[in-house]
């Protein structure tokens, strides 16, 4: 019998979907792009126009054409930063409380609150 390859529980991310973020290593390197998806569980995400990868499709039906479909293949979220479209600058995070008592991200270079 086969032990089955659980994922293990969730990561927690400094990132999240929609957040705009610069790639600090890799082949990709010093790329800005948005989140598309985070996947908690791998601890990666998809970032727009990064680790672009191409896939050979064959023709399913007669007279049909194939065809080279390029999508974003996931990176480790300890490769992207998050950055200040504002100051231009890619900065690491700290978490803030604001007047109102709630938990926000601030970037630790310019102060600027994200959330």
């Amino acid at each position: 019998m086969t032990k089955r390859k659980t994922s293990p529980t969730r990561f927690k991310m400094h990132v999240k979907k929609g957040d705009t973020v610069q790639v600090i290593a890799g082949k990709d390197k010093g790329k800005v792009g948005e989140i598309l998806k985070a996947i908690p569980n791998e601890s990666k995400v998809i970032v727009k126009g990064v680790n672009i990868r191409t896939k050979h499709i064959k023709p399913q039906q007669e007279g049909e054409t194939g065809q080279i479909v390029t999508s974003e293949a996931p990176i480790h979220s300890s490769n992207v930063m998050l950055y200040s479209e504002k100051q231009k600058v890619a900065s690491r995070i700290c978490y803030t409380f604001t007047e109102d008592g709630r938990k926000v991200r601030m970037l630790k270079k310019t102060g600027e609150i994200i959330d």
